[in-house]
């Protein structure tokens, strides 16, 4: 009797119970200053069917494009972490409520669009991928990064504003696939 390959679950599909107690959706208090903003998502794999037990990571700069970390010598805005992590829903669904962040330096001496960087982690992957989320409307034809990316492919890196709400938006997380989201090698 020949049996077939084992699938691959390197971090899956228990993340919700290593992961649950260490999320943090929420990166500001409601007194933080800076224009509020709400990042609605959802992963999808490559025929964009929902990742439901990924985990998605943010970490941005504040409004003034100050990062709450220790080598970062100036202060940040209190009330802001700068770091939230949210495990996908049923749906492939997360969600963060934070401040727009501010431009931060580039390595060409310009300032960077504003921006939040992204790690993604999914069954089947052997370690995290890494992207970034921009806003739209922003002056983006300048940022360093941005413009390492194919013209045609930045749009996937670039969320859509909601509609229905000023303060929020959307993005989608493709694995794979023809709408594959652009990932960076670290």
């Amino acid at each position: 009797m020949r049996y077939g390959l084992t699938p691959s679950q390197t971090v899956g599909p228990y993340l919700h119970i290593g992961f649950e107690w260490l999320s943090n959706t929420q990166l500001a208090s409601a007194d933080t200053p800076g224009e509020p903003v709400v990042i609605v998502g959802q992963l999808v794999d490559a025929e964009g069917v929902a990742v439901p037990d990924g985990v998605i990571e943010i970490w941005q700069a504040d409004t003034q494009g100050v990062y709450a970390h220790a080598e970062d010598r100036r202060a940040p805005t209190p009330g802001f972490t700068g770091f939230g992590r949210c495990a996908t829903d049923a749906e492939g669904r997360f969600a963060f409520s934070t401040i727009k962040p501010g431009r931060v330096p580039a390595v060409d001496g310009g300032l960077q669009a504003p921006h939040m960087m992204v790690n993604v982690f999914a069954r089947g992957l052997l370690k995290q991928l890494v992207t970034r989320m921009y806003f739209p409307g922003d002056e983006h034809g300048n940022d360093f990064v941005l413009n390492q990316v194919p013209a045609a492919r930045r749009s996937s890196l670039i969320a859509k504003a909601d509609p229905d709400n000023e303060q929020r938006f959307l993005w989608q997380i493709a694995l794979a696939g023809g709408n594959e989201t652009v990932f960076f090698e670290i």
